[in-house]
């Protein structure tokens, strides 16, 4: 596993929309703002949320993670949420971080040396063989996807089936929208009868729903049905590379 940081020069990841026909540039543009968000930010991110590693902790836990097995930290940022999960899976187990932007895996490798093989990639086009995970956990991730559905879709694939699905931000949507100065809005993804039929079609079954001030958790369960949640497999490009 990798002790040092990955070069920012790193190519982030596939960011062509390949497979999107006429939306391909419309989505490695929202990829690209994504990642000039993030770029900035990234050396202050966890200065700005000094609190947050206990809900972190609490929703990895959430999981049920068992030694040795294999978990995803999808969007996993500066990595706040990596030393629980190797913490669960043990030195037997396995922790990835994937992430499209360089500078945040630079934080997560500095941080927390040795803790996980840090990928930058897309979360919608993973370097990862079907059924290769026990568990996936995404922090703040689904509204920062270009094509939600993909994603998802590409999560199913790469995890077995039974594998668990946890999607967390550590304040719920009321008070993430009043952070940003907006009200919540029946369109939000997030919102539970937007997400379950998302998840579904995308190969995963909602099994508990949460929405408070203080968390926000949806876990879900991969379905057996190999067709649920397809996509355009593997990322055989090398543009997803290891830091």
């Amino acid at each position: 596993m990798p002790s040092t940081p990955p070069s920012p020069s790193t190519p982030p990841g596939p960011d062509t929309g390949a497979g999107l026909g006429p939306d391909a540039a419309a989505y490695a543009a929202e990829l690209a703002r994504t990642r000039a968000f993030f770029a900035v930010r990234a050396a202050d991110w966890d200065a700005k949320f000094p609190d947050d590693g206990p809900r972190y902790a609490a929703a990895v836990a959430e999981l049920a993670l068992r030694p040795g097995e294999s978990v995803l930290d999808a969007g996993c940022g500066t990595g706040r949420a990596l030393p629980p999960l190797r913490a669960a899976v043990g030195p037997a187990g396995r922790v990835l971080g994937a992430d499209v932007t360089p500078e945040m895996l630079h934080e997560a490798a500095a941080r927390h040396p040795g803790t996980a093989e840090l990928l930058v990639a897309d979360c919608a086009r993973l370097p990862l063989p079907d059924a290769a995970l026990d568990a996936v956990f995404a922090a703040g991730l689904l509204s920062h996807l270009p094509d939600p559905a993909r994603a998802l879709g590409e999560l199913a694939r790469v995890a077995r089936p039974g594998a668990r699905l946890a999607l967390f931000h550590p304040v719920g949507r009321a008070a993430l929208a009043a952070r940003h100065g907006r009200a919540v809005t029946p369109d939000d993804l997030r919102a539970e009868p937007n997400l379950r039929p998302l998840l579904t079609a995308a190969g995963w079954r909602l099994t508990s729903y949460t929405d408070a001030d203080d968390r926000y958790l949806a876990l879900a369960e991969r379905t057996p049905d190999a067709a649920a949640g397809e996509t355009a497999g593997p990322d055989t490009s090398g543009s997803a590379t290891r830091p």
